[in-house]
Protein backbone atom coordinates (compact mmCIF):
# COMPACT_ATOMS: atom_id res chain seq x y z
CA UNK A 1 0.00 0.00 0.00
CA UNK A 2 1.48 3.39 -0.96
CA UNK A 3 1.79 6.16 1.59
CA UNK A 4 -0.96 8.24 -0.02
CA UNK A 5 -3.33 5.27 0.14
CA UNK A 6 -2.65 4.54 3.80
CA UNK A 7 -5.91 5.06 5.69
CA UNK A 8 -5.95 7.86 8.26
CA UNK A 9 -6.31 6.42 11.76
CA UNK A 10 -9.68 7.27 13.31
CA UNK A 11 -9.76 10.08 15.86
CA UNK A 12 -9.63 8.78 19.41
CA UNK A 13 -13.14 8.66 20.76
CA UNK A 14 -13.67 11.01 23.68
CA UNK A 15 -15.10 9.45 26.81
CA UNK A 16 -18.32 11.27 27.64
CA UNK A 17 -19.04 12.32 31.21
CA UNK A 18 -22.78 12.03 30.62
CA UNK A 19 -25.41 9.78 29.13
CA UNK A 20 -28.33 11.44 27.41
CA UNK A 21 -31.46 10.34 29.24
CA UNK A 22 -33.80 12.70 27.48
CA UNK A 23 -36.97 13.01 29.48
CA UNK A 24 -40.15 14.26 27.95
CA UNK A 25 -40.36 17.99 27.40
CA UNK A 26 -43.42 19.50 29.01
CA UNK A 27 -45.56 21.79 26.93
CA UNK A 28 -44.49 24.80 29.00
CA UNK A 29 -40.80 23.91 28.61
CA UNK A 30 -41.21 23.60 24.84
CA UNK A 31 -43.06 26.91 24.73
CA UNK A 32 -40.23 28.58 26.65
CA UNK A 33 -37.68 27.18 24.22
CA UNK A 34 -39.73 28.29 21.23
CA UNK A 35 -40.13 31.82 22.54
CA UNK A 36 -36.80 32.50 24.26
CA UNK A 37 -34.16 30.45 22.44
CA UNK A 38 -33.69 33.05 19.65
CA UNK A 39 -32.73 35.66 22.26
CA UNK A 40 -30.82 33.67 24.92
CA UNK A 41 -29.83 30.41 23.18
CA UNK A 42 -26.31 29.90 21.82
CA UNK A 43 -25.22 27.51 19.07
CA UNK A 44 -21.96 25.70 18.42
CA UNK A 45 -19.93 27.09 15.55
CA UNK A 46 -16.33 28.15 14.98
CA UNK A 47 -16.88 31.80 15.97
CA UNK A 48 -15.76 32.49 19.54
CA UNK A 49 -18.00 34.56 21.76
CA UNK A 50 -17.40 38.21 22.48
CA UNK A 51 -18.90 38.67 25.95
CA UNK A 52 -19.26 42.44 25.66
CA UNK A 53 -21.25 42.04 22.45
CA UNK A 54 -23.22 39.06 23.73
CA UNK A 55 -24.44 40.82 26.88
CA UNK A 56 -24.19 44.38 25.58
CA UNK A 57 -22.02 45.39 28.53
CA UNK A 58 -18.69 44.78 30.25
CA UNK A 59 -19.16 42.61 33.35
CA UNK A 60 -17.65 39.55 35.09
CA UNK A 61 -18.63 36.42 33.16
CA UNK A 62 -19.25 33.09 34.87
CA UNK A 63 -19.76 29.71 33.19
CA UNK A 64 -21.82 26.96 34.85
CA UNK A 65 -21.33 23.46 33.47
CA UNK A 66 -24.33 21.15 33.90
CA UNK A 67 -26.98 23.42 35.41
CA UNK A 68 -29.57 20.63 35.70
CA UNK A 69 -33.06 22.17 35.88
CA UNK A 70 -31.58 25.64 36.20
CA UNK A 71 -32.88 26.69 39.62
CA UNK A 72 -29.46 27.53 41.07
CA UNK A 73 -28.29 29.34 37.96
CA UNK A 74 -31.45 31.44 37.82
CA UNK A 75 -31.15 32.27 41.53
CA UNK A 76 -27.51 33.33 41.16
CA UNK A 77 -28.33 35.50 38.14
CA UNK A 78 -31.21 37.12 40.04
CA UNK A 79 -29.12 37.73 43.16
CA UNK A 80 -26.11 39.02 41.21
CA UNK A 81 -27.34 41.14 38.30
CA UNK A 82 -23.85 42.64 38.10
CA UNK A 83 -22.56 39.34 36.64
CA UNK A 84 -23.01 37.69 33.25
CA UNK A 85 -23.81 33.96 33.32
CA UNK A 86 -23.45 31.32 30.60
CA UNK A 87 -25.07 27.96 31.34
CA UNK A 88 -24.36 24.63 29.66
CA UNK A 89 -26.69 21.63 29.86
CA UNK A 90 -27.03 18.60 27.57
CA UNK A 91 -30.53 17.62 28.73
CA UNK A 92 -33.19 19.53 26.83
CA UNK A 93 -35.89 19.44 29.57
CA UNK A 94 -33.40 21.17 31.86
CA UNK A 95 -32.85 23.84 29.22
CA UNK A 96 -36.61 24.33 28.93
CA UNK A 97 -36.94 24.58 32.71
CA UNK A 98 -34.23 27.24 32.92
CA UNK A 99 -35.79 29.25 30.11
CA UNK A 100 -39.11 29.20 32.00
CA UNK A 101 -37.30 30.69 35.01
CA UNK A 102 -35.57 33.29 32.85
CA UNK A 103 -38.96 34.34 31.53
CA UNK A 104 -40.66 34.34 34.94
CA UNK A 105 -37.88 36.33 36.61
CA UNK A 106 -37.25 38.57 33.58
CA UNK A 107 -33.53 37.80 33.69
CA UNK A 108 -31.32 39.46 31.11
CA UNK A 109 -27.91 38.24 32.26
CA UNK A 110 -28.06 34.54 31.24
CA UNK A 111 -27.20 32.87 27.95
CA UNK A 112 -27.61 29.13 27.37
CA UNK A 113 -25.97 26.26 25.48
CA UNK A 114 -27.68 22.90 24.91
CA UNK A 115 -24.41 21.12 24.12
CA UNK A 116 -21.39 19.21 25.42
CA UNK A 117 -19.28 21.45 27.69
CA UNK A 118 -16.02 20.33 26.07
CA UNK A 119 -17.28 21.37 22.64
CA UNK A 120 -18.41 24.72 24.04
CA UNK A 121 -15.02 25.36 25.64
CA UNK A 122 -13.14 24.33 22.51
CA UNK A 123 -15.23 26.26 20.02
CA UNK A 124 -16.89 29.19 21.77
CA UNK A 125 -15.05 30.39 24.90
CA UNK A 126 -11.96 32.58 24.42
CA UNK A 127 -8.89 31.71 26.47
CA UNK A 128 -8.23 33.74 29.62
CA UNK A 129 -11.74 35.20 29.48
CA UNK A 130 -13.85 33.76 32.31
CA UNK A 131 -13.99 35.08 35.85
CA UNK A 132 -15.26 31.78 37.24
CA UNK A 133 -16.37 28.29 36.26
CA UNK A 134 -18.94 26.44 38.39
CA UNK A 135 -19.43 22.67 38.40
CA UNK A 136 -22.07 21.74 40.96
CA UNK A 137 -23.03 18.11 41.66
CA UNK A 138 -21.78 16.46 38.45
CA UNK A 139 -22.62 12.81 37.87
CA UNK A 140 -20.38 10.96 40.38
CA UNK A 141 -20.12 7.76 38.32
CA UNK A 142 -19.64 5.94 41.62
CA UNK A 143 -19.09 2.43 40.22
CA UNK A 144 -15.39 1.63 39.84
CA UNK A 145 -15.74 0.64 36.19
CA UNK A 146 -17.38 3.99 35.39
CA UNK A 147 -14.99 6.35 37.22
CA UNK A 148 -13.15 7.09 33.98
CA UNK A 149 -16.32 8.97 32.94
CA UNK A 150 -15.99 11.53 35.72
CA UNK A 151 -15.66 14.96 34.16
CA UNK A 152 -13.02 16.14 36.62
CA UNK A 153 -9.82 14.66 35.24
CA UNK A 154 -6.34 16.11 34.71
CA UNK A 155 -7.02 17.09 31.09
CA UNK A 156 -10.29 18.76 32.05
CA UNK A 157 -8.64 20.77 34.83
CA UNK A 158 -6.05 22.05 32.38
CA UNK A 159 -8.82 22.91 29.91
CA UNK A 160 -10.64 24.97 32.55
CA UNK A 161 -7.40 26.78 33.40
CA UNK A 162 -6.95 27.78 29.75
CA UNK A 163 -10.25 29.65 29.75
CA UNK A 164 -10.09 31.31 33.18
CA UNK A 165 -8.51 34.68 33.71
CA UNK A 166 -5.52 34.70 36.07
CA UNK A 167 -7.08 34.76 39.53
CA UNK A 168 -10.31 33.23 38.21
CA UNK A 169 -12.09 30.60 40.31
CA UNK A 170 -12.99 27.00 39.55
CA UNK A 171 -15.69 26.07 42.07
CA UNK A 172 -16.82 22.44 42.36
CA UNK A 173 -19.31 20.80 44.69
CA UNK A 174 -20.35 17.17 45.20
CA UNK A 175 -22.27 15.10 47.72
CA UNK A 176 -20.12 12.01 47.08
CA UNK A 177 -17.11 11.88 49.42
CA UNK A 178 -15.17 9.59 47.09
CA UNK A 179 -15.65 12.03 44.21
CA UNK A 180 -14.68 14.96 46.47
CA UNK A 181 -11.43 13.19 47.28
CA UNK A 182 -10.90 12.47 43.57
CA UNK A 183 -11.50 16.15 42.71
CA UNK A 184 -9.06 17.22 45.42
CA UNK A 185 -6.40 14.86 44.09
CA UNK A 186 -6.80 15.99 40.49
CA UNK A 187 -6.86 19.69 41.31
CA UNK A 188 -3.96 19.52 43.75
CA UNK A 189 -1.83 17.90 41.05
CA UNK A 190 -2.72 20.60 38.50
CA UNK A 191 0.02 23.23 38.67
CA UNK A 192 -2.26 25.86 37.07
CA UNK A 193 -4.26 26.18 40.31
CA UNK A 194 -3.93 26.77 44.02
CA UNK A 195 -6.49 25.81 46.65
CA UNK A 196 -8.33 28.85 48.04
CA UNK A 197 -8.57 27.21 51.48
CA UNK A 198 -5.08 25.75 51.63
CA UNK A 199 -3.62 22.50 50.36
CA UNK A 200 -5.94 19.53 50.85
CA UNK A 201 -8.66 21.64 52.45
CA UNK A 202 -12.31 21.81 51.43
CA UNK A 203 -14.12 25.17 51.43
CA UNK A 204 -17.27 25.98 53.39
CA UNK A 205 -20.15 26.59 50.98
CA UNK A 206 -19.60 30.10 49.56
CA UNK A 207 -22.59 32.43 49.71
CA UNK A 208 -22.79 32.62 45.93
CA UNK A 209 -23.74 28.92 45.67
CA UNK A 210 -27.46 28.52 46.46
CA UNK A 211 -28.56 25.75 48.77
CA UNK A 212 -30.52 23.53 46.38
CA UNK A 213 -33.53 21.32 47.12
CA UNK A 214 -31.33 18.39 46.11
CA UNK A 215 -28.75 19.40 48.71
CA UNK A 216 -31.36 20.04 51.39
CA UNK A 217 -32.75 16.56 50.83
CA UNK A 218 -29.26 15.11 51.14
CA UNK A 219 -28.70 16.94 54.41
CA UNK A 220 -31.94 15.48 55.81
CA UNK A 221 -30.64 12.04 54.89
CA UNK A 222 -27.32 12.72 56.55
CA UNK A 223 -25.32 13.17 53.35
CA UNK A 224 -22.29 15.43 53.38
CA UNK A 225 -21.51 18.06 50.74
CA UNK A 226 -18.00 19.07 49.79
CA UNK A 227 -17.07 22.35 48.09
CA UNK A 228 -13.70 22.91 46.44
CA UNK A 229 -12.58 26.33 45.21
CA UNK A 230 -9.35 26.61 43.25
CA UNK A 231 -7.78 29.80 41.92
CA UNK A 232 -5.93 30.00 38.61
CA UNK A 233 -2.37 31.07 39.39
Amino acid sequence: MTEENTPTPPEKRRIKSFVLRQGRLSASQQNAIDSLWPSVGLELDEQQLNFETLFDRTAPTILEIGFGMGASLAEMAERHPENNYIGIEVHRPGVGALLKLIEAKQLTNIRVFNADAIDVLNQKIPKNSLDAVYLFFPDPWHKSKHKKRRIVQAEFASKIAEHLKPGGQFHMATDWEDYAEHMMSVMTACTDFKNLSGEGQFTPRPNHRPLTKFEQRGQRLGHGVWDLVFIKT
